[in-house]
């Protein structure tokens, strides 16, 4: 009997430590959905959910529920960045650290980059490529082992011989080998397959691809095609089949239109972008994810002496500073846009920047915040789910001083987050 009372007061402990619910009081909350921002908010959060959204101030229901006085602050939902790379971050020994540096290392600086993208208000990140330290990173926060973001990941990117992506570019000749479609590199449709298949294997979430060449490679092209029309459609194809979508690196424009035509998602950058391949990007509902801010930082890096190796200063002066002028005339002329920063070519926590670019590019604030919250909750097919402050949706609030909608950049200083329930920042 004492052993049946026991078991009983502690289901009743447990019950009541479940049933416990967070108040929090918003001064201001941003609605994405209606586009609208609304004063005097109570969010009632129970476990990893929101219960409900009331108006008005609404004191908790019972002495265990718990009150948090964001009176003063403006509430929004926690913000997606649909381009980051977190197993590393620029610095002048990056290229270096590819030879000196274990998958070990990688993994515990990666925990660091991942707190810091969580601390500045991202509860969700699109991991873009890595060495799969991005797949194990995102399994050890969704187990609660590290703080991070929630993680949607491709695992390792897809490239040809030495294009964009390919893991041996720029080493000694002896080290180069002949990497396939295991290691991420892909020369036929038949090694286009295997790819897609490796990736699910390995535990990717979606499909990354270099459409062309790029800026930060040891590779002289930084916009040439690198994938013919075929492999493409066979990636697409096969990735369709295994539930991804496919996000696309480009610079160059033909790489993009073929991209696009094979039915790739999000075109990544579009820096040399032509108002044909926008116009097609609007017919295939194709999103432009911009970066503007690592155009911005490669181009001020390519200034100061051996950040870059010498093949790389070039690329990123000519393509750096181009990239926020496309995204301009992307938007005005009706491109889908998804959020997304490139975090890792720059400092990571640092992401918000790329919403002042964008304004400062035309678009308006709520819209900048709204790529930022229910696009890449749609692309991502966690719209039930993300992106909102409603009922049924994950807890994943963030809070700010400022309204955002007046001033965006307040959102560079994130002093309140919550990810599924959770607090992990209250200034």
């Amino acid at each position: 009997m004492p052993k049946l009372i026991t078991l009983l007061l502690a289901i009743f402990v447990t019950s009541n430590i479940m049933a416990q619910d967070i108040y929090i009081h918003a001064g201001k909350l941003v609605d994405t959905k209606n586009a609208k921002v609304l004063n005097a908010q109570t969010i009632i959060v129970s476990g990893n959910r929101i219960k409900s959204v009331e108006q008005g101030f609404v004191d908790p229901a019972s002495a265990d529920d718990k009150l948090i006085d964001l009176k003063e602050k403006t509430v929004l939902p926690g913000l997606t960045d649909m381009h980051v790379h977190l197993e590393n971050e620029t610095n002048p020994s990056k290229y270096l650290q590819r030879f000196t540096n274990d998958p070990a290392d990688d993994a515990f600086n990666s925990i660091g980059f991942a707190e810091k993208t969580l601390g500045a208000g991202f509860t969700t990140v699109r991991d873009l490529g890595g060495t799969g330290v991005n797949i194990a990173l995102r399994d050890a926060i969704a187990k609660g082992k590290v703080n991070g973001p929630r993680i949607f990941t491709a695992g390792k990117s897809l490239a040809t011989t030495g294009g964009h992506a390919d893991p041996t570019n720029g080493m000694n000749r002896a080290l180069t080998g002949d990497p396939g479609p295991k290691e991420g590199v892909v020369n036929s449709v038949e090694d286009a397959r295997k790819a897609v298949r490796q990736r699910y294997k390995n535990g990717a979430d979606l499909i990354k691809i270099t459409a062309t060449g790029g800026v930060l490679s040891v590779a002289k092209s930084s916009s040439n095609p690198q994938f013919f029309d075929e492999e493409i459609e066979e990636i697409v194809k096969t990735a369709n089949d295994y539930g991804f979508h496919v996000a696309a690196h480009a610079h160059g424009d033909e790489g993009m239109q073929r991209a696009v035509k094979a039915g790739v998602k999000t075109i990544e950058h579009g820096t040399l972008m032509s108002e044909k391949t926008m116009d097609l990007m609007k017919e295939y509902n194709a999103y432009l994810v911009p970066t503007i801010t690592a155009g911005k930082e490669v181009t001020e890096k390519a200034e100061i002496e051996n950040y870059y190796p010498e093949l790389v200063v070039p690329k990123a002066k000519e393509i750096g500073p181009k990239i926020q002028n496309t995204f301009s005339k992307a938007y005005k002329r009706g491109v889908p846009i998804a959020f997304g920063t490139d975090a890792g070519v720059f400092e990571h926590g640092k992401n918000a920047k790329e919403f002042g670019y964008m304004v400062e590019a035309g678009m308006p604030e709520m819209e900048a915040i709204q790529v930022a919250t229910i696009i890449p909750a749609k692309i991502l097919k966690m719209e039930n789910e993300s992106g909102q402050i409603a009922k049924g949706f994950l807890a994943d609030i963030i809070a700010v001083d400022e309204d955002p909608t007046v001033n965006i950049k307040t959102l560079e200083d994130v002093k309140f987050v919550m990810k599924e329930g959770i607090v992990f920042k209250n200034q």
